[in-house]
């Protein structure tokens, strides 16, 4: 075994173009993958979804113990 292996590490590749993950850059393999990953969130090409309550069911706090 190299110095580089180690046991019971998952190999994964790389979300943006699908090489082999590096480790000073996980789960990317290379600073501009990394970048080009910060730049879909900045963008806003990546979101999370949003749970929409109607605002007419929320109550705060104070309003409960009228």
């Amino acid at each position: 075994m190299s110095d580089f292996e180690q046991p019971n590490v998952i190999k994964t590749t790389c979300p943006i173009c699908g090489k082999p993950a590096e480790k000073k850059y996980y789960p990317f393999c290379s600073k501009r993958c990394s970048d080009i990953d910060l730049y879909h969130w900045l963008n806003g090409s990546y979101a999370v979804p949003e749970n929409e309550t109607d605002n007419n069911d929320m109550k705060l706090p104070d309003e409960e113990n009228e």
